[in-house]
């Protein structure tokens, strides 16, 4: 995997294009007018997407209608020397639709313990936890 990053003005605003073409704008959040997510947010981005997709797709082949599907991602950082890295990850997924609620945990569970590879990478320094709602419509 392999991707490109392009400083687009003087202070700290890049552009990031992965191999599919599509664009990231990335700022740095401590600047007056922020027009990009920060690296830290990605991070956090691409925990939720990931098992999204995941979810989505279990959830799919099991014929769950999902109507509507939320996803918030909460990161705990700590003081290391001049950084300030994640501790801990907290994940709540809102689901709707006609979803049994047993599955959606099942799905959760399969994606976050086996096949988010964004997840999996952080497995060895730092702590991911998740909780599924389920409204039944």
């Amino acid at each position: 995997m392999k991707i490109q990053i392009e400083r687009k003005n003087n202070d700290y605003l890049m552009e990031a294009t992965g191999k599919s073409g599509n664009k990231v704008m990335i700022d740095h959040s401590g600047m007056e007018v922020v027009q990009g997510v920060s690296p830290m947010e990605l991070l956090l981005m691409g925990v939720g997407s990931c098992s999204a997709i995941d979810m989505i797709s279990i959830l799919k082949k099991q014929r769950q209608e999902i109507t509507s599907y939320k996803v918030e991602v909460e990161g705990e950082r700590y003081l290391l020397d001049d950084s300030r890295p994640f501790k801990e990850m907290h994940v709540k997924v809102y689901l709707e639709g006609a979803i049994d609620p047993d599955k959606a945990q099942k799905a959760a569970d399969l994606s976050f313990e086996k096949y988010c590879s964004v997840s999996k990478s952080f497995d060895k320094c730092l702590k991911i936890t998740y909780i599924v709602e389920v409204k039944s419509t």
